[in-house]
C-alpha cells in the first residue's frame, strides 16, 4: 500500500519540510534533478556509456528549475544539451532562478518557440525532457509552448508508438497538460495535440493521482518515483488516497474452524439460460474463501445450475416472499444480487435483501433496475452494502456526478474519478467501487483507494465478459468471511487483478477463480 498525492498535498509536504529546516528548496530541486538523471540511465543504460544529445524544455516555475538541474548534470556527464525556456527568466521563482543562472554559466538558454525548436525532434536529440509545468498546471497550455508540444506529437502522429523510430521522451514529475489530480488532459480545444506523451515519467516522493487515473497511464509511459529525502507525512484520513491492497492477514483462513465460521454467501441469480453470471460470482465467492455458497435461482433454472455446480449449493428462490423465508437462516451473512438476474427480478428481490440487514453486494441488474428512481435505492441502502458499477451503471445511478466527470476540463485541478466516487459513496451511504482499469473505491467518510491495473499491473485481457461477475463474487465471499465493506472491496479488487496477471493473455472469466489458489500460494498463504 502506498499513498497517492494531489498537487496541493505534495506542495504542503515540501513546504512543511522547508519550514521545519529539514531541507531547503534548492536541495529538493537538486535531488529531483539527480533523480531524473538516475532514472534515465537506469531505463536506458546505454546512454550512460558515451555522450548523447538532449533537449530540456523548461517552464516558468520550479518544474523548470528541476529541468535546469537535469541539463547541468547531463552536461557534466559529457552530453550536448540544449535548453529551451518558456517564459521570462527574470520572473522565475528564486530557487529556479538560481539553477537558471548555474546553467547559464555552462550553456545558452534558447527561447522556446516553434521556429527555433528543431523538428523532427528524434532526429536531433536522443532525449527530450519536459520540465515545462509539472504538477502545478491549472490551465491548458497555449502559445509557443502549445505549438512545440503539438509539433512533438504531430511528428509521430498518427503512427502507432511501436512503429516509430526509437526515441526517449522524459517527463519531470508529470507530463505537461496532464492534470495531476484527475488524469484528464487540460484542453481548451485550440491546441488538441498540446500535451506531452512520455516514454518515462520521473516523479518525486510519491505518485500523484493523475498518474493512475483516466489518461494518466497512457501519457505517463513508465512511471518511476524517486525519493528526495522527505519524511513520510500522511494526509488526514478523509483526504488520503492510497493504492488498494489485499488484507492478507485476513485472507488466510484460521485453523480449527468449521465451514460456517467462514460465512455463508447467497448469490441470487436469474432464470433458465441466464445463470452463467451467477455461477461465476458463486465460484468467485467460494474460491476466495467463503465457507458455503448457495445460488438462489428461479425454480425453472435448478436443473441447468445443478448440471454445472458441485461444491456450490442450490436453492429455488421464486420471488421476494421465498427469499424472505430463506433469510430466516441467520447463518447466511452475505448476499450478491445483480449478475444475470434480470431487471424485474432484481427490483423484486433487492428490497428484501437490503431489509435483512446483511452484507450485500449490488451489481449489474440490481443497479440498473433503479436507474429511473435511484433515490428509492439509496433510501434502502445501509453501511454493510457495496455497489460495484461500471461507467454506464454509475451514470445511470449518479447522472449529475457522471456529467461533471465527463465534462471537458479546461481548468485544474479537474474533477476526478476520486471526487466522483467519494461523492457517490456519500450520497449512497455505503461503499462504492467504481470499476475500470483505474478502479476507485470509497466509503461515505471519504476514505478512498485506487486499484490501478496500469504500468506493471496492466492486465488488458481482464476486459472480458463475466470478469465483473467474478469480482462481485470475490467481494461477497470476503464479506461472508467477516471483512468490512471497504476491506472486502479493496482486497477483492486487488486479488482480481492479481489473478488476471497470474493467468495472462487468453484469460476468460472462468479462469479467474481458478487462479486464486496460485495467487495465494505465491503470497505465502
Amino acid at each position: 500500500m502506498t499513498e497517492l498525492l494531489t498537487a496541493a498535498q505534495m506542495r504542503a509536504i515540501e513546504q512543511a519540510a522547508i519550514e521545519s529546516g529539514e531541507v531547503t528548496g534548492l536541495e529538493l530541486m537538486e535531488r529531483a534533478g539527480r533523480g531524473v538523471v538516475e532514472a534515465i540511465f537506469e531505463e536506458w543504460p546505454e546512454l550512460a556509456t558515451t555522450s548523447h544529445r538532449a533537449a530540456v524544455l523548461c517552464g516558468p516555475g520550479n518544474n523548470g528549475g528541476d529541468g535546469f538541474v537535469v541539463a547541468r548534470l547531463l552536461k557534466d556527464w559529457g552530453w550536448e544539451v540544449e535548453v529551451f525556456l518558456y517564459g521570462n527568466a527574470e520572473k522565475l521563482p528564486p530557487d529556479a532562478r538560481v539553477n537558471y543562472e548555474r546553467w547559464a554559466e555552462m550553456g545558452a538558454v534558447l527561447p522556446l518557440d516553434h521556429e527555433g525548436f528543431p523538428f523532427p525532434h528524434h532526429r536531433h536529440f536522443d532525449v527530450v525532457c519536459d520540465a515545462l509545468f509539472g504538477t502545478g498546471l491549472t490551465r491548458p497550455v497555449e502559445g509557443e509552448a502549445a505549438r512545440v508540444l503539438g509539433s512533438i506529437r504531430g511528428s509521430i502522429w498518427p503512427y502507432e508508438r511501436s512503429l516509430r523510430e526509437p526515441e526517449r521522451l522524459v517527463a519531470i514529475d508529470i507530463p505537461t497538460s496532464l492534470c495531476s489530480d484527475s488524469g484528464h488532459v487540460l484542453d481548451s480545444g485550440k491546441y488538441p495535440l498540446a500535451h506531452f506523451r512520455a516514454d518515462l515519467t520521473v516523479s518525486f516522493h510519491a505518485a500523484k493521482l493523475g498518474h493512475v487515473l483516466f489518461d494518466g497511464p497512457e501519457l505517463t509511459g513508465k512511471l518511476v518515483v524517486k525519493g528526495i529525502g522527505l519524511e513520510t507525512r500522511w494526509t488526514t484520513r478523509t483526504d488520503r488516497v492510497r493504492t488498494a491492497w489485499a488484507d492478507m492477514d485476513r485472507v488466510e483462513k484460521e485453523t480449527y474452524f468449521h465451514k460456517f465460521s467462514h460465512g455463508h454467501a447467497l448469490i441470487l441469480s436469474g432464470g433458465s439460460g441466464k445463470g452463467g453470471a451467477g455461477r461465476l460470482a458463486a465460484r468467485g465467492a467460494l474460491r476466495i474463501g467463503a465457507g458455503l455458497v448457495t445460488v438462489g435461482c428461479t425454480p425453472g433454472a435448478l436443473q441447468e445450475n445443478a448440471a454445472r455446480l458441485d461444491a456450490v449449493m442450490l436453492s429455488p428462490v421464486r420471488d421476494a416472499a421465498t427469499l424472505d423465508v430463506i433469510l430466516q437462516d441467520d447463518r447466511i451473512n452475505a448476499l450478491c444480487l445483480g449478475p444475470g438476474m434480470g431487471l424485474d427480478r432484481a427490483r423484486d428481490l433487492v428490497p428484501v435483501a437490503l431489509g435483512a440487514g446483511r452484507s450485500v453486494v449490488l451489481d449489474a441488474d440490481a443497479l440498473t433496475t433503479f436507474a429511473d428512481a435511484p433515490q428509492v435505492l439509496f433510501g434502502m441502502l445501509h453501511d454493510k452494502c457495496v455497489l460495484t458499477p461500471h461507467a454506464g451503471e454509475f451514470a445511470r445511478l449518479f447522472p449529475d456526478i457522471a456529467e461533471k466527470l465527463s465534462a471537458k476540463p479546461t481548468t485544474g485541478p479537474a474533477y476526478s474519478k476520486v471526487d466522483a466516487t467519494r461523492e457517490a459513496a456519500a450520497r449512497a451511504g455505503c461503499v462504492v467501487l467504481f470499476k475500470g482499469a483505474d478502479t476507485v473505491i470509497a466509503d461515505p467518510s471519504g476514505r478512498c483507494a485506487i486499484n490501478s491495473a496500469a504500468y506493471d499491473r496492466a492486465a488488458p485481457w481482464l476486459a472480458t465478459a463475466g470478469a465483473g461477475d467474478v469480482l462481485a463474487g470475490f467481494i461477497t465471499g470476503l464479506l461472508a468471511r467477516g471483512f468490512s465493506p471497504m476491506q472486502a472491496a479493496e482486497t477483492g479488487a486487488w486479488l482480481h487483478v492479481e489473478c488476471a496477471l497470474s493467468f495472462g493473455p487468453g484469460l476468460i472469466a472462468e479462469d479467474l477463480p481458478e487462479e486464486v489458489p496460485k495467487v495465494l500460494q505465491k503470497l505465502g498463504l
